[in-house]
């Protein structure tokens, strides 16, 4: 690999990016890549992960390893890092980006999909980072970056799990960019606000008039936040309105920013 892509990441890491099928986890794994950085690729996509792997591997030279494993499954965290390190592979870098969302009013939602979306988002999120983190402190380098959401800042009427999931990532990322300072590893939350991926029609918000006023591409969430984890941020927040509104909901009475959400969340035809 050439010395001026390493330039742009430092030392040569194996990064681990669940979610890496499409969005914002396939471009972070192409930013990796780009810096000269192995992969290995998490997913429940075999066919798209290999066809990503092949595409890395050829045109940055690096290591793209396929490890297709459903989130959803409470063993797959478990399974996935007993599998790496049977192998010895180190991960220096762990992107939490695989994430679900669910729409409607909670009690009509579906109880299986808003516990997978609990699994996936909060509960293997967590599980991976227990397992690997130890391992970088006790190298005293490495990352790891969480993907949550503008939706961590404030209550979710009609998405009311998926917010409170992402609220969870959000602090439980502070808290842990607190105790890890000083060990030579960083914990990086990243909260986007809306983005141009699968998600809207995955959760059914295709009628949801929170996209009405644009969304920023998946490219440059992932560049913002791939920066942010390399420079050792704890809260990267992609774009300027996205930061404004993040402030302002810190700073507005609690019960007006939920009915103000509950209006943004509504369908078109109310």
């Amino acid at each position: 690999m050439s010395e001026q892509k390493m330039a742009a990441g430092g030392r040569k890491m194996t990064a681990l990016v669940t979610g890496a099928s499409g969005g914002i986890g396939l471009e972070l794994a192409r930013l990796f890549a780009a810096d000269g950085h192995d992969l290995v690729l998490v997913a429940r996509s075999r066919d798209k992960l290999a066809g990503l792997a092949e595409e890395l591997g050829g045109k940055h030279n690096v290591s793209a390893r396929v490890l297709p494993a459903d989130l959803a499954r409470p063993e797959a965290p478990r399974e996935i890092f007993d599998g790496l390190r049977a192998e010895g592979t180190n991960v220096d870098a762990l992107v939490n980006n695989a994430g679900i969302g669910s729409y409607g009013l909670f009690v009509e939602t579906d109880l299986k999909s808003e516990l997978d979306l609990l699994q996936i988002n909060v509960v293997a999120l967590t599980h991976l980072t227990k397992l690997f983190l130890p391992a970088m402190i006790a190298r005293r380098r490495g990352h790891v970056l969480n993907v949550a959401s503008t939706a961590a800042f404030q209550p979710g009427p009609l998405m009311a799990v998926y917010y409170a999931s992402k609220a969870y990532v959000l602090s439980l990322s502070e808290a842990l960019s607190n105790e890890t300072a000083g060990t030579g590893v960083t914990v990086t939350v990243l909260c986007p606000g809306p983005t141009g991926t699968g998600f809207v029609a995955a959760a059914g918000m295709e009628e949801s008039k929170l996209f009405d006023r644009g969304a920023m591409t998946a490219r440059a969430v992932a560049e913002a936040g791939y920066r942010g984890m390399l420079g050792g941020k704890t809260i990267v927040i992609p774009g300027f309105r996205n930061r404004l509104l993040a402030s302002s909901y810190r700073l507005a009475p609690r019960g007006l920013i939920t009915k103000v959400v509950r209006g943004i969340q509504e369908r078109r035809n109310h």
